[in-house]
């Protein structure tokens, strides 16, 4: 397989096999580019995964939903437990999704596999300071044991020592 980035890949080669992985690609693309630290399929508890959690240049931790289609937004009965978990909660969906659906009260992001738009700021709901601390180290711990498995997928799986 060529390496990524290589042009003569397709986009099937390139692009994460799932549609809302596809739409949080484009969604950590936005948010990298304003400055953001974004993290895909997060567990913020037990029973809790979230499809992209992001730290802002200011410090704020922003949680978003990628949702492909009408069915996918109607069997997600665990989005209300993620907003203890963020100061801010975002739906990102693609241009064919039916907007009316997503609760007024949250953000919405519109989506593809290759970048995204923020269309709606979602509103600003504080986390208390010993969780927003927990999180972060959280993240924080989750993202370097990715980073290492890139360089040493032996050693992260404990194959090797």
């Amino acid at each position: 397989m060529p390496p990524p980035g290589n042009p003569s890949q397709t986009p099937a080669e390139i692009l994460p096999a799932q549609p809302g992985q596809r739409l949080a690609r484009g969604v950590m693309r936005m948010l990298h580019g304003l400055g953001h630290a974004p993290l895909a399929e997060f567990v913020p508890a037990g029973g809790l995964r979230v499809d992209v959690v992001s730290i802002t240049p200011k410090g704020e931790i922003w949680v978003v939903e990628c949702k492909s289609c009408r069915a996918d937004f109607a069997g997600d009965r665990k989005w209300q437990g993620y907003l203890e978990f963020c100061d801010r909660f975002f739906w990102a969906v693609d241009s064919d999704f039916p907007d009316e659906l997503l609760p007024e009260e949250t953000g919405l992001i519109r989506a593809d596999p290759w970048d995204a738009a923020l269309v709606r700021m979602a509103p600003e709901s504080r986390l208390p300071g010993a969780r927003r601390a927990r999180l972060l180290r959280d993240i924080a711990r989750v993202s370097t044991t990715r980073l290492m498995a890139l360089v040493d997928p032996m050693g992260v799986s404990g194959a090797a020592s």
